[in-house]
């Protein structure tokens, strides 16, 4: 039996079936309101019969007055539970494990969506995208407990629901990763300064649902390896927050990188390994909490061998699943050889430079919608309709969203 559908049991004693992980991606297919829709609901059983290990959801709204984009679902309250139980129910299939990404965007709420967004320091965004955003402004201390308090109570509801664990987003640029970056974060309380006060935020949401939700069930964190920006969250930080969280027993750590000045996390079609490969080789021999390693993954020789030396845990993939979402299936059953991401383009080339990322998720987008519509996708390159499509559902937000 190849190595990618052997078990794996996580730090808790849970054991999980094989080593795909199906990573998140933002869907924003929720009601107006941030609640699951049938699509939604929909989209996640498919991927539950397409034979995923972990279904790791898009991210999910700790609060409805900071919301990431359009679409997100939203998860402050109990008031829509049977909605939330349909979707973690969808995601069970199989045997499939559902693990819900909780997230607050801070500073990274477009201005169509938030008037005032809230950061570490208000710190402002800069280049190409900044006008995308209004200025933010400082947290209160008081605040920074009320949004560990959010986490918290958003963790309990989704074990409720019935989803099987939860994922902190500490990656991208989001709040929690604004805390951990000293580029970002330029408190003089106990939330900043050294390594320890930055991660301070984390660890209180981490040790907060723990406690709530006990020793079994499945806690994730997705982390950046860098930020790739002068001064900003460096690898050396990296290692600290990965093994802190590896004392506190988390589950799981995934690897990402950037955010929305510097969306490493998009990958590029000339890399040739697997996107953060060499953090979670370095990453491996510090800790030994699991790891897993998304994007770049394009062949079952490449996910074996970087199971078989060691370098991660899990396989993590994110578009794959949509271009194929019974591609685990196909893989076990050797109905599968590679697969290609489709390039997309407007035909214009300034205009493909300017908008980088935001052409491709807007045709995934698209393809998620398709997939919880019960129709098949549609594998094309022309990206003008897909972000002619995206426009007019999300208007101008839609030229500064990302998805991950």
């Amino acid at each position: 039996m190849s190595v990618l559908f052997q078990e794996k049991t996580l730090p808790n004693g849970n054991i999980i079936k094989n080593r795909f992980f199906k990573s998140a991606m933002s869907e924003t297919l929720a009601s107006k309101t941030g609640v699951p829709t049938y699509t939604l609901i929909n989209l996640y059983k498919k991927w539950a019969q397409g034979g995923a290990g972990i279904l790791v959801t898009g991210n999910v709204m700790v609060d409805s007055n900071h919301i990431g984009e359009p679409g997100n679902v939203v998860l402050e309250s109990a008031s829509h539970l049977e909605k939330f139980k349909e979707w973690a129910q969808a995601g069970r299939t199989n045997d499939t494990e559902i693990w819900m990404q909780l997230n607050h965007p801070g500073k990274q709420s477009p201005k169509s969506l938030t008037k005032q967004p809230v950061s570490p320091s208000g710190v402002a965004t800069k280049g190409s995208i900044a006008k995308g955003f209004n200025q933010s402004r400082a947290l209160h201390e008081v605040e920074i407990k009320a949004i560990v308090q959010q986490f918290i109570t958003s963790a309990v509801i989704a074990q409720e629901a019935g989803f099987t664990g939860v994922q902190i987003h500490a990656a991208h640029g989001y709040l929690v990763n604004q805390f951990l970056s000293p580029i970002e974060n330029k408190r003089t309380d106990k939330y900043g300064g050294s390594s320890q006060n930055r991660m301070r935020l984390l660890v209180e949401i981490y040790e907060g649902i723990r406690t709530e939700l006990g020793e079994d069930f499945n806690i994730s964190l997705k982390l950046n390896s860098e930020d790739f920006k002068v001064g900003g969250f460096s690898k050396e930080d990296f290692i600290d927050v990965a093994k802190k969280l590896n004392e506190l027993k988390i589950d799981l750590i995934e690897i990402s990188g950037g955010n929305y000045e510097d969306p490493k996390m998009a990958g590029s079609d000339k890399e040739a390994a697997p996107y953060f490969i060499s953090y979670a080789s370095l990453l491996k021999k510090e800790v030994s909490t699991p790891i897993v390693v998304t994007g770049g993954f394009r062949s079952v020789a490449s996910m074996e061998d970087v199971i078989i030396q060691n370098n991660t845990d899990f396989i993590g993939m994110a578009r794959p699943f949509i271009l194929k979402p019974n591609i685990v299936n196909d893989i076990k059953s050797n109905d599968f050889s590679n697969i290609t991401l489709p390039r997309l383009t407007t035909g214009i080339k300034n205009m493909d430079k300017a908008l980088g990322p935001i052409l491709a998720n807007s045709y995934y987008n698209q393809q998620m919608k398709r997939i919880g519509n019960n129709k098949s996708i549609i594998i094309k390159k022309n990206a003008r309709l897909p972000l002619l499509s995206s426009f007019s559902q999300h208007g101008k937000t839609a030229l500064t969203r990302l998805r991950e």
